[in-house]
Protein backbone atom coordinates (compact mmCIF):
# COMPACT_ATOMS: atom_id res chain seq x y z
CA UNK A 1 0.00 0.00 0.00
CA UNK A 2 1.19 3.53 -0.82
CA UNK A 3 -0.01 6.81 0.70
CA UNK A 4 1.34 10.13 -0.63
CA UNK A 5 4.06 8.20 -2.43
CA UNK A 6 5.21 6.44 0.77
CA UNK A 7 5.24 2.64 0.99
CA UNK A 8 3.31 1.32 3.98
CA UNK A 9 4.47 -2.10 5.17
CA UNK A 10 3.13 -4.25 7.99
CA UNK A 11 5.51 -6.41 10.01
CA UNK A 12 4.21 -9.77 11.23
CA UNK A 13 4.86 -8.69 14.84
CA UNK A 14 1.94 -6.27 14.53
CA UNK A 15 -0.33 -9.30 14.91
CA UNK A 16 0.87 -9.71 18.52
CA UNK A 17 -0.27 -6.30 19.72
CA UNK A 18 -3.41 -6.51 17.55
CA UNK A 19 -4.44 -9.72 19.30
CA UNK A 20 -3.57 -8.27 22.73
CA UNK A 21 -5.65 -5.13 22.15
CA UNK A 22 -8.63 -7.00 20.73
CA UNK A 23 -8.60 -9.66 23.45
CA UNK A 24 -8.05 -7.17 26.26
CA UNK A 25 -10.94 -4.96 25.17
CA UNK A 26 -13.38 -7.76 24.26
CA UNK A 27 -12.84 -9.85 27.39
CA UNK A 28 -11.93 -7.13 29.90
CA UNK A 29 -12.66 -3.44 29.46
CA UNK A 30 -15.79 -3.45 27.29
CA UNK A 31 -17.67 -6.06 29.39
CA UNK A 32 -16.71 -3.99 32.47
CA UNK A 33 -18.14 -0.84 30.91
CA UNK A 34 -21.13 -2.58 29.32
CA UNK A 35 -22.14 -5.77 31.15
CA UNK A 36 -25.33 -5.85 29.06
CA UNK A 37 -23.43 -6.24 25.78
CA UNK A 38 -23.41 -9.59 24.02
CA UNK A 39 -20.00 -11.24 23.38
CA UNK A 40 -20.46 -10.60 19.64
CA UNK A 41 -20.93 -6.85 20.18
CA UNK A 42 -17.92 -6.68 22.50
CA UNK A 43 -15.64 -8.58 20.09
CA UNK A 44 -16.72 -6.65 16.99
CA UNK A 45 -16.25 -3.31 18.75
CA UNK A 46 -12.86 -4.43 20.07
CA UNK A 47 -11.79 -5.51 16.57
CA UNK A 48 -12.83 -2.14 15.14
CA UNK A 49 -11.00 -0.35 17.97
CA UNK A 50 -7.75 -2.21 17.21
CA UNK A 51 -8.02 -1.36 13.51
CA UNK A 52 -8.67 2.33 14.21
CA UNK A 53 -5.84 2.43 16.74
CA UNK A 54 -3.35 1.35 14.09
CA UNK A 55 -4.91 3.79 11.64
CA UNK A 56 -4.18 6.55 14.17
CA UNK A 57 -0.61 5.24 14.60
CA UNK A 58 -0.25 5.42 10.83
CA UNK A 59 -1.53 9.02 10.88
CA UNK A 60 1.09 9.78 13.57
CA UNK A 61 3.88 8.42 11.38
CA UNK A 62 2.55 10.06 8.21
CA UNK A 63 2.66 13.44 9.95
CA UNK A 64 6.38 12.87 10.66
CA UNK A 65 6.94 11.91 7.04
CA UNK A 66 5.06 14.82 5.47
CA UNK A 67 6.76 17.41 7.66
CA UNK A 68 10.07 15.72 6.92
CA UNK A 69 9.42 16.05 3.19
CA UNK A 70 8.65 19.74 3.65
CA UNK A 71 12.15 20.04 5.11
CA UNK A 72 13.87 18.14 2.30
CA UNK A 73 14.06 14.75 4.06
CA UNK A 74 13.01 11.80 1.91
CA UNK A 75 10.86 9.14 3.59
CA UNK A 76 10.22 6.14 1.40
CA UNK A 77 8.68 3.66 3.83
CA UNK A 78 6.62 3.47 7.01
CA UNK A 79 6.63 0.15 8.86
CA UNK A 80 3.93 -0.78 11.37
CA UNK A 81 5.17 -3.29 13.93
CA UNK A 82 4.64 -4.49 17.50
CA UNK A 83 5.69 -1.18 19.10
CA UNK A 84 3.63 1.00 16.78
CA UNK A 85 5.18 2.57 13.71
CA UNK A 86 8.51 3.74 12.31
CA UNK A 87 9.19 6.13 9.44
CA UNK A 88 12.43 5.17 7.70
CA UNK A 89 14.23 8.38 6.75
CA UNK A 90 16.99 8.57 4.16
CA UNK A 91 19.18 10.88 6.27
CA UNK A 92 19.13 12.98 9.43
CA UNK A 93 17.72 16.52 9.25
CA UNK A 94 20.37 19.07 8.32
CA UNK A 95 19.10 21.74 10.73
CA UNK A 96 17.82 21.58 14.28
CA UNK A 97 14.49 23.38 13.56
CA UNK A 98 13.66 20.71 10.97
CA UNK A 99 14.36 17.99 13.56
CA UNK A 100 12.22 19.84 16.12
CA UNK A 101 9.14 20.23 13.92
CA UNK A 102 9.45 16.77 12.43
CA UNK A 103 9.62 15.20 15.91
CA UNK A 104 6.90 17.19 17.65
CA UNK A 105 4.27 16.91 14.92
CA UNK A 106 3.69 13.21 15.66
CA UNK A 107 2.60 13.63 19.31
CA UNK A 108 0.59 16.72 18.34
CA UNK A 109 -1.24 14.63 15.72
CA UNK A 110 -2.02 11.90 18.27
CA UNK A 111 -3.17 14.54 20.76
CA UNK A 112 -5.45 16.14 18.17
CA UNK A 113 -6.94 12.74 17.25
CA UNK A 114 -7.50 11.99 20.93
CA UNK A 115 -9.24 15.28 21.69
CA UNK A 116 -11.46 15.06 18.60
CA UNK A 117 -12.48 11.49 19.50
CA UNK A 118 -13.34 12.49 23.09
CA UNK A 119 -15.34 15.50 21.88
CA UNK A 120 -17.24 13.28 19.44
CA UNK A 121 -17.89 10.68 22.16
CA UNK A 122 -19.22 13.30 24.60
CA UNK A 123 -21.23 15.33 22.05
CA UNK A 124 -24.61 16.28 23.45
CA UNK A 125 -23.67 15.42 27.05
CA UNK A 126 -24.15 18.31 29.51
CA UNK A 127 -20.96 19.50 31.19
CA UNK A 128 -22.58 19.11 34.63
CA UNK A 129 -23.00 15.38 33.99
CA UNK A 130 -19.31 15.03 33.08
CA UNK A 131 -18.34 16.63 36.40
CA UNK A 132 -20.08 13.94 38.44
CA UNK A 133 -18.31 10.60 38.77
CA UNK A 134 -21.54 8.75 39.45
CA UNK A 135 -23.21 10.40 36.48
CA UNK A 136 -20.23 9.61 34.22
CA UNK A 137 -20.44 5.94 35.18
CA UNK A 138 -24.15 5.96 34.34
CA UNK A 139 -23.52 7.67 31.01
CA UNK A 140 -20.69 5.26 30.23
CA UNK A 141 -22.96 2.25 30.64
CA UNK A 142 -25.43 3.76 28.18
CA UNK A 143 -22.97 4.49 25.37
CA UNK A 144 -23.52 2.72 22.07
CA UNK A 145 -20.61 0.80 20.45
CA UNK A 146 -19.63 3.74 18.21
CA UNK A 147 -19.29 6.26 21.05
CA UNK A 148 -17.60 3.65 23.26
CA UNK A 149 -15.06 3.07 20.52
CA UNK A 150 -14.44 6.84 20.19
CA UNK A 151 -14.05 7.20 23.96
CA UNK A 152 -11.39 4.47 24.14
CA UNK A 153 -9.64 5.67 20.99
CA UNK A 154 -9.50 9.22 22.34
CA UNK A 155 -7.96 8.10 25.62
CA UNK A 156 -5.38 5.80 24.04
CA UNK A 157 -4.25 8.48 21.57
CA UNK A 158 -3.72 10.97 24.37
CA UNK A 159 -1.70 8.33 26.26
CA UNK A 160 0.30 7.69 23.07
CA UNK A 161 1.01 11.42 22.70
CA UNK A 162 2.12 11.79 26.32
CA UNK A 163 4.35 8.69 26.18
CA UNK A 164 6.01 9.87 22.98
CA UNK A 165 6.70 13.26 24.54
CA UNK A 166 8.84 11.69 27.27
CA UNK A 167 12.28 13.27 26.68
CA UNK A 168 13.98 9.91 26.07
CA UNK A 169 15.70 9.37 22.72
CA UNK A 170 14.67 7.94 20.26
CA UNK A 171 11.08 8.69 21.31
CA UNK A 172 9.67 11.84 19.75
CA UNK A 173 10.20 13.73 22.99
CA UNK A 174 13.84 12.64 22.99
CA UNK A 175 14.22 13.93 19.44
CA UNK A 176 12.69 17.24 20.50
CA UNK A 177 15.22 17.37 23.33
CA UNK A 178 18.06 16.51 20.93
CA UNK A 179 16.93 19.27 18.57
CA UNK A 180 16.95 21.82 21.38
CA UNK A 181 20.39 20.70 22.61
CA UNK A 182 21.62 20.71 19.01
CA UNK A 183 20.43 24.27 18.62
CA UNK A 184 22.10 25.26 21.91
CA UNK A 185 25.45 23.53 21.29
CA UNK A 186 25.59 23.55 17.46
CA UNK A 187 26.99 20.02 17.80
CA UNK A 188 24.77 17.18 16.55
CA UNK A 189 27.06 14.43 17.84
CA UNK A 190 27.17 15.83 21.37
CA UNK A 191 23.40 16.42 21.38
CA UNK A 192 22.79 12.87 20.17
CA UNK A 193 25.17 11.43 22.77
CA UNK A 194 23.39 13.26 25.60
CA UNK A 195 19.91 12.42 24.30
CA UNK A 196 20.92 8.77 23.84
CA UNK A 197 22.22 8.58 27.42
CA UNK A 198 18.94 10.02 28.74
CA UNK A 199 17.01 7.57 26.58
CA UNK A 200 18.99 4.63 27.95
CA UNK A 201 18.40 5.87 31.51
CA UNK A 202 14.64 5.98 30.90
CA UNK A 203 14.78 2.52 29.30
CA UNK A 204 16.55 1.04 32.33
CA UNK A 205 13.92 2.69 34.56
CA UNK A 206 11.24 0.84 32.62
CA UNK A 207 13.19 -2.42 32.82
CA UNK A 208 13.65 -2.03 36.58
CA UNK A 209 9.95 -1.21 37.05
CA UNK A 210 8.97 -4.21 34.96
CA UNK A 211 11.18 -6.53 37.00
CA UNK A 212 9.67 -5.12 40.21
CA UNK A 213 6.18 -5.81 38.89
CA UNK A 214 7.17 -9.37 37.94
CA UNK A 215 8.38 -9.88 41.52
CA UNK A 216 4.96 -8.88 42.83
CA UNK A 217 5.56 -5.23 43.71
CA UNK A 218 3.23 -2.40 42.79
CA UNK A 219 4.86 0.51 40.93
CA UNK A 220 3.33 4.01 41.30
CA UNK A 221 1.29 5.04 38.22
CA UNK A 222 2.01 1.66 36.58
CA UNK A 223 0.45 -0.85 38.96
CA UNK A 224 1.61 -4.46 39.07
CA UNK A 225 1.12 -7.89 37.56
CA UNK A 226 3.30 -10.49 35.88
CA UNK A 227 2.25 -9.85 32.28
CA UNK A 228 2.32 -6.06 32.65
CA UNK A 229 5.80 -6.31 34.17
CA UNK A 230 7.12 -8.51 31.36
CA UNK A 231 5.66 -6.17 28.73
CA UNK A 232 7.11 -3.07 30.43
CA UNK A 233 10.57 -4.64 30.71
CA UNK A 234 10.36 -5.67 27.05
CA UNK A 235 9.53 -2.08 26.02
CA UNK A 236 12.46 -0.84 28.11
CA UNK A 237 14.81 -3.35 26.46
CA UNK A 238 13.66 -2.23 23.02
CA UNK A 239 14.11 1.47 23.85
CA UNK A 240 17.58 0.86 25.30
CA UNK A 241 18.71 -0.89 22.11
CA UNK A 242 17.10 1.78 19.93
CA UNK A 243 18.84 4.61 21.83
CA UNK A 244 22.21 2.89 21.61
CA UNK A 245 21.84 2.02 17.93
CA UNK A 246 20.69 5.54 17.01
CA UNK A 247 23.90 6.98 18.41
CA UNK A 248 26.03 4.36 16.68
CA UNK A 249 24.25 5.01 13.39
CA UNK A 250 25.05 8.72 13.66
CA UNK A 251 28.74 7.95 14.19
CA UNK A 252 28.68 5.53 11.26
CA UNK A 253 27.13 8.19 9.02
CA UNK A 254 29.77 10.70 10.08
CA UNK A 255 32.59 8.24 9.37
CA UNK A 256 31.28 7.27 5.93
CA UNK A 257 30.15 10.70 4.83
CA UNK A 258 31.95 11.79 1.65
CA UNK A 259 33.90 8.50 1.43
CA UNK A 260 33.71 7.44 -2.26
CA UNK A 261 32.92 3.90 -3.35
CA UNK A 262 36.22 3.82 -5.27
CA UNK A 263 38.07 3.86 -1.95
CA UNK A 264 36.48 0.65 -0.64
CA UNK A 265 35.47 -1.32 -3.70
CA UNK A 266 37.02 -4.68 -4.50
CA UNK A 267 38.97 -4.32 -7.74
CA UNK A 268 40.52 -7.81 -7.90
CA UNK A 269 37.57 -10.12 -8.48
CA UNK A 270 36.61 -13.00 -10.70
CA UNK A 271 33.97 -12.97 -13.44
CA UNK A 272 32.36 -15.96 -15.14
CA UNK A 273 31.03 -16.58 -18.65
CA UNK A 274 27.33 -17.48 -18.92
CA UNK A 275 27.90 -20.95 -20.42
CA UNK A 276 29.89 -22.31 -17.43
CA UNK A 277 28.14 -25.30 -15.72
CA UNK A 278 27.14 -24.69 -12.11
CA UNK A 279 29.29 -27.63 -10.97
CA UNK A 280 32.32 -25.90 -12.46
CA UNK A 281 31.29 -22.60 -10.87
CA UNK A 282 31.13 -24.23 -7.45
CA UNK A 283 34.38 -26.24 -7.71
CA UNK A 284 36.46 -23.84 -9.74
CA UNK A 285 35.30 -20.46 -8.43
CA UNK A 286 33.25 -20.47 -5.22
CA UNK A 287 35.40 -22.93 -3.27
CA UNK A 288 38.59 -21.09 -4.24
CA UNK A 289 37.47 -17.55 -3.39
CA UNK A 290 35.76 -15.56 -0.66
CA UNK A 291 33.46 -14.01 -3.26
CA UNK A 292 29.80 -14.74 -2.63
CA UNK A 293 28.65 -13.25 -5.93
CA UNK A 294 30.17 -13.40 -9.40
CA UNK A 295 29.51 -11.00 -12.28
CA UNK A 296 28.48 -12.81 -15.46
CA UNK A 297 29.96 -11.13 -18.54
CA UNK A 298 29.95 -11.67 -22.30
CA UNK A 299 32.98 -11.73 -24.62
CA UNK A 300 33.08 -7.94 -24.65
CA UNK A 301 33.14 -7.98 -20.82
CA UNK A 302 29.74 -6.33 -20.65
CA UNK A 303 27.63 -7.28 -17.63
CA UNK A 304 24.85 -9.79 -18.32
CA UNK A 305 23.90 -10.49 -14.71
CA UNK A 306 25.24 -11.88 -11.45
CA UNK A 307 25.13 -15.31 -9.88
CA UNK A 308 24.83 -15.44 -6.09
CA UNK A 309 25.97 -18.14 -3.70
CA UNK A 310 22.76 -18.00 -1.69
CA UNK A 311 20.74 -18.73 -4.85
CA UNK A 312 22.98 -21.71 -5.67
CA UNK A 313 22.50 -23.06 -2.14
CA UNK A 314 18.73 -23.30 -2.74
CA UNK A 315 19.17 -25.58 -5.76
CA UNK A 316 19.03 -29.35 -5.59
CA UNK A 317 22.11 -31.47 -6.48
CA UNK A 318 20.39 -32.48 -9.73
CA UNK A 319 19.82 -28.84 -10.70
CA UNK A 320 23.46 -28.00 -9.98
CA UNK A 321 24.57 -30.78 -12.31
CA UNK A 322 22.34 -29.76 -15.21
CA UNK A 323 22.11 -25.96 -15.05
CA UNK A 324 24.53 -23.34 -16.33
CA UNK A 325 25.45 -19.96 -14.90
CA UNK A 326 23.06 -18.30 -17.36
CA UNK A 327 20.19 -20.40 -15.95
CA UNK A 328 20.92 -19.39 -12.34
CA UNK A 329 22.00 -15.77 -12.69
CA UNK A 330 19.92 -12.68 -12.00
CA UNK A 331 19.81 -10.69 -15.24
CA UNK A 332 21.28 -7.19 -15.28
CA UNK A 333 17.79 -5.67 -15.50
CA UNK A 334 17.04 -6.96 -11.99
CA UNK A 335 20.29 -5.75 -10.43
CA UNK A 336 21.06 -2.57 -8.51
CA UNK A 337 24.44 -1.10 -9.33
CA UNK A 338 26.58 1.78 -8.11
CA UNK A 339 29.25 4.06 -9.54
CA UNK A 340 32.77 4.60 -8.28
CA UNK A 341 32.02 8.22 -7.35
CA UNK A 342 28.96 7.40 -5.20
CA UNK A 343 29.14 7.87 -1.43
CA UNK A 344 29.67 4.66 0.55
CA UNK A 345 26.97 5.82 2.97
CA UNK A 346 24.36 5.82 0.18
CA UNK A 347 25.49 2.34 -0.89
CA UNK A 348 25.27 1.06 2.70
CA UNK A 349 21.69 2.33 2.90
CA UNK A 350 20.82 0.44 -0.30
CA UNK A 351 22.46 -2.73 1.01
CA UNK A 352 20.47 -2.48 4.24
CA UNK A 353 17.14 -1.67 2.59
CA UNK A 354 17.42 -4.40 -0.07
CA UNK A 355 19.14 -6.96 2.20
CA UNK A 356 22.03 -7.26 -0.27
CA UNK A 357 25.60 -8.19 0.58
CA UNK A 358 27.26 -6.54 -2.42
CA UNK A 359 26.63 -4.32 -5.44
CA UNK A 360 28.47 -4.22 -8.78
CA UNK A 361 30.31 -1.00 -9.65
CA UNK A 362 29.53 -0.14 -13.25
CA UNK A 363 31.18 2.04 -15.85
CA UNK A 364 29.84 2.11 -19.40
CA UNK A 365 28.08 -1.21 -18.87
CA UNK A 366 31.18 -2.99 -17.56
CA UNK A 367 31.94 -4.12 -14.02
CA UNK A 368 34.99 -2.35 -12.61
CA UNK A 369 34.56 -3.49 -9.02
CA UNK A 370 32.35 -4.84 -6.23
CA UNK A 371 31.32 -2.95 -3.11
CA UNK A 372 30.61 -5.44 -0.34
CA UNK A 373 29.00 -5.05 3.06
CA UNK A 374 31.87 -6.98 4.69
CA UNK A 375 34.43 -4.54 3.28
CA UNK A 376 32.49 -1.54 4.59
CA UNK A 377 32.30 -3.10 8.05
CA UNK A 378 36.02 -3.91 7.93
CA UNK A 379 36.80 -0.30 7.00
CA UNK A 380 34.68 0.96 9.92
CA UNK A 381 36.47 -1.38 12.32
CA UNK A 382 39.94 -0.32 11.14
CA UNK A 383 39.15 3.40 11.14
CA UNK A 384 37.62 3.53 14.59
CA UNK A 385 34.40 1.61 15.00
CA UNK A 386 31.52 3.53 16.58
CA UNK A 387 31.81 3.55 20.35
CA UNK A 388 28.75 2.93 22.50
CA UNK A 389 26.98 5.84 24.06
CA UNK A 390 27.66 6.67 27.75
CA UNK A 391 26.08 4.14 30.07
CA UNK A 392 26.14 1.32 27.52
CA UNK A 393 27.33 -2.06 28.70
CA UNK A 394 30.61 -3.36 27.20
Amino acid sequence: MRIAGIDITVDWSLLIIFVLITTGLASGLFPQWHPQWSPTTAWLTAFAAALLFFASVLAHELSHSLVGRMNGIEIKRITLFVFGGMAQIEHEPGRWPAELWMAIVGPLTSLAIGILCLLAASAGTPAADLASIARVQHLLAGLDPGRTLLLWLGQINIVLAVFNLVPAFPLDGGRVLRALMWGATHDLRRATRWASAIGQGFAWLLIGSGIAMVLGLSVPFLGGGLLNGIWLAFIGWFLNNAALMSYRQLLTREMLQDVPVSRLMLVHFEVVPPQVPLDTLIEGYMLRSDQRAFPVVDRDERLLGMVFQRDIERLSPEQRRTMTVRDAMKPVEQLVGARSGDDVLDVLNVLAQRDFNQLPILENGRVIGLIRRVDILRWLALHGSPKPAPGARK
